[in-house]
């Protein structure tokens, strides 16, 4: 197996860094009512970490 030692790799961000994904969140706490803390974050990655936004659930039919 050969490596080509001119090839040039993307910049400091490629093109997957700045897709938003949908991403399940567990967190390893008890709410008040005794149960794991779960819900939704939108995430995507800067090159060096994870960048983390709420996530809002949109109901079509009051948008109507």
């Amino acid at each position: 197996m050969s490596f080509d030692r001119n090839f040039k790799t993307a910049g400091p961000q490629s093109s997957w860094s700045e897709i938003w994904h949908l991403w399940t969140v567990i967190v390893p706490r008890r709410s008040i009512n005794g149960q794991l803390v779960v819900g939704k974050v939108w995430r995507r990655h800067d090159g060096r970490d994870w960048i983390y936004k709420k996530f809002t659930e949109f109901d079509g039919e009051e948008a109507a």
